[in-house]
């Protein structure tokens, strides 16, 4: 009820200004958008680790992805501006590749020894597989329409969102307003998102057979004549997964509101806080991540010699059949909130910091703490180093690799979801022309911006990404 007042009193606050604001006599209107401005985005991504989610906790976590945006922003008339965002990008994955592991193939038993290789599907944690999971190709396309009043004090704006990927579909819309008061130096403002997204689940190729052909599945479909191995090496007939159970509900709902308010507090100093809500309902578990239980026998396919060294990168055509998927809340609230503070030194110089506290009903807390320097070194041209710590505690629902009991209620080995802290490291230089002075049929090029990242995290994950953005304004 609590919260339905606050709510209830900020809307009533932005609500009367903005009818202070359309009774004000205006003269002359500026554009809120002078007119067409087109921004093409690319960035690049590389990421190793050695905790992959679909392994069950080990594994290669290597993954590329390659994506581009295109955003057009057009002034509708003086007041209204039309932004659409339309996005593609293309991944590899090692890690979600081994949804299926298994080759038909074979693999060789080692150039160490003399012995001929192994006659059967094989697979590892610690390699891709070629199936069809190991790659594919994400879409969105974002639409948002905002409209100013006349004195520019207040604006209100609406987006809708849509998005595919290969086993995962998601509808988004929302809207929010600001308000603009004590001559533009404050601001207060409201946004609300809801997305209704649809899993197409996929589940681990052990366990979408067996819940095809119950417990006689060793001797149907894919495991027909596949010889399955205990934890010895030897030939076995016991491997059930019993645990598992398709989901019955692939729906996925997120709500979100989010409150800010900014301040420009001095000639040189400017602050902002904010407070988001968030609410999650449906499949909130990924379908094709495994789970091994510490109370059960462990089976595998492959070349038995590799069974020794599992848990190794040695280990080079074994794979471990799961006891289970994933299972999480179908329910998740989170709450983080944070403040940022820009600083002006000097004409050249800026310090931007930001901090964000994030805790959820799932146990998870964190924080995030970041500095940026833009440093001017022309009227052109600006440098930006930057650093960003993070530090994470895990949610009650996680263990590693095969330390889950079967009598658990909710179980995972994502380590997205494990206790880490990580550091980011970043450099970029951007080009700006306000005169738009090189120019391409009717746009002129006003900013050009290159970035790049690096990112440690301290349970062996890292990441570099590499981001470039060029920005053309309609003459």
């Amino acid at each position: 009820m609590k919260n339905k007042i606050t709510l209830v009193f900020f809307f009533t606050i932005l609500f009367s200004f903005a009818q202070e604001s359309d009774s004000s006599a205006v003269v002359y209107k500026k554009r809120v958008l002078e007119s067409t401005e087109i921004d093409f985005l690319v960035s690049y991504y590389k990421q190793d680790g050695i905790h992959s989610a679909v392994s069950g906790g080990i594994g290669s976590e290597n993954l590329t992805d390659l994506a581009s945006n295109i955003v057009v922003a057009m002034p509708m008339n003086e007041d209204d501006v039309l932004t659409i965002d339309v996005g593609i990008s293309a991944y590899t994955s090692a890690s979600s590749s081994n949804i299926n592991p298994f080759n038909a193939s074979g693999a060789s038993s080692g150039d160490d020894d003399d012995r001929p290789p192994f006659a059967g599907p094989t697979g590892t944690p610690w390699q891709a597989s070629s199936g069809a999971s190991a790659s594919d190709v994400y879409a969105s396309v974002v639409a948002n329409y905002s409209h100013s009043s006349d004195d520019r004090n207040f604006i209100w704006s609406a987006d809708v969102a849509f998005s595919n990927e290969y086993d995962y579909t998601s509808i988004g819309f929302g809207g929010g307003i600001s308000r603009l008061f004590n001559d533009k130096n404050s601001e207060i403002s409201i946004k609300g998102n809801v997305y209704l997204d649809q899993w197409r689940p996929i589940y681990p190729t052990e366990l979408s057979e067996f819940s095809k052909y119950g417990i006689d599945f060793q001797n149907n479909g894919y495991f027909n004549g596949i010889t399955v191995l205990d934890q010895n090496g030897l030939a076995s007939t016991s491997y059930l997964p019993s645990d598992f159970t398709k989901w019955n509900g692939t729906n996925r709902n997120s709500y979100s509101a989010s409150f800010g308010f900014s301040q420009i507090a001095t000639k040189k100093m400017q602050f902002s806080l904010f407070f988001d809500l968030l609410s999650q309902q449906g499949m909130l578990s990924t379908p094709y991540q495994r789970v091994y239980f510490a109370d059960k026998a462990n089976y595998y396919i492959g070349d038995p010699q590799y069974i020794s060294v599992y848990t190794t990168p040695q280990n080079q055509g074994v794979y471990q059949l799961a006891d289970d998927i994933e299972r999480l809340p179908n329910t998740r609230f989170k709450v983080p909130f944070g403040a940022r503070l820009n600083y002006y030194l000097n004409e050249r110089v800026t310090v931007r910091t930001y901090y964000r506290y994030y805790w959820d009903n799932w146990g998870v807390t964190a924080n995030t703490v970041s500095i940026e320097l833009p440093v001017k070194v022309t009227d052109k041209f600006t440098i930006y180093p930057s650093y960003r710590y993070y530090t994470q505690d895990k949610a009650k629902y996680f263990a590693p690799f095969e330390t889950h009991l079967s009598t658990e209620k909710y179980y995972t080995s994502d380590y997205d979801l494990s206790t880490f802290n990580a550091n980011q490291y970043g450099f970029g230089v951007s080009y700006t022309d306000i005169f738009t002075s090189l120019k391409i049929l009717k746009f002129g090029l006003k900013n050009l911006d290159l970035r790049f990242s690096h990112y440690n995290r301290n349970d062996g994950l890292k990441a570099n990404i590499i981001t470039f953005g060029v920005k053309f304004v309609e003459q």
